[in-house]
């Protein structure tokens, strides 16, 4: 099975998608795409979240879409169903992870600090999500468990934006760094499709 970093290839950024229906999806996937993004995570987070993630991966069938906020069997089993090509959670406890460590895709389960680590590390996982990063330390924290954790590469989110991207994506057990701020929610109520495609050749370029 592929890992995460292999999806992302040589992409460092990941774009959170947070949309409330299947048209914001498919039109915000599409400036992304624009932009040179293929992959993106749309966060399970409104009524519309599941609709929009099988319409994006219907629209672009290339694009690796992942299913973000899972906290439970149910919601995996919905975002599996919806077309998720990965999962990504906020948090983890041990029933979560017994059932992600069933899971067919990649998976990036979050954490927050070092036993949220060793309990990930002790289902099998070597992919984690860092989150909310900004809270929890960032790129000190990230540093500082590097030499413990050595096999351990992370996807920081939450707080990262333009101004420190560089400095977590220089980080050796960094492969990529998430963000909403690609998707400004103001930027697709307005549909200013074009700001997104720019902020997404932006971060490309960071």
């Amino acid at each position: 099975m592929k890992t995460f970093s292999d999806l992302m290839g040589s992409q460092k950024v990941l774009p959170i998608i947070q949309v409330e229906n299947e048209e914001q999806g498919v039109k915000t996937a599409q400036a992304m795409v624009s932009g040179g993004i293929s992959v993106v995570e749309v966060v399970l987070r409104t009524s519309g979240s599941l609709a929009a993630l099988s319409a994006i991966k219907k629209a672009f069938p290339d694009l690796q879409v992942g299913a973000g906020t899972i906290l439970d069997q149910d919601k995996l089993n919905q975002a599996l169903e919806a077309g998720a090509d990965f999962i990504i959670t906020p948090a983890i406890t041990p029933k979560l992870l017994t059932a992600l460590s069933q899971c067919t895709v990649p998976v990036i389960p979050g954490v927050s600090n070092t036993a949220d680590i060793a309990l990930a590390h002790e289902f099998g996982f070597r992919e984690m999500k860092l989150f909310p990063a900004s809270l929890c330390g960032g790129v000190a924290f990230l540093k500082a468990v590097s030499s413990v954790f050595q096999n351990v590469t992370f996807c920081p989110t939450g707080g990262v934006n333009p101004e420190n991207l560089a400095d977590f994506i220089s980080l050796p057990n960094v492969s990529a760094a998430g963000g909403t701020w690609l998707a400004n929610k103001t930027w697709i109520e307005a549909g200013n499709w074009q700001q997104i495609t720019q902020a997404c050749l932006t971060a490309s370029q960071a």
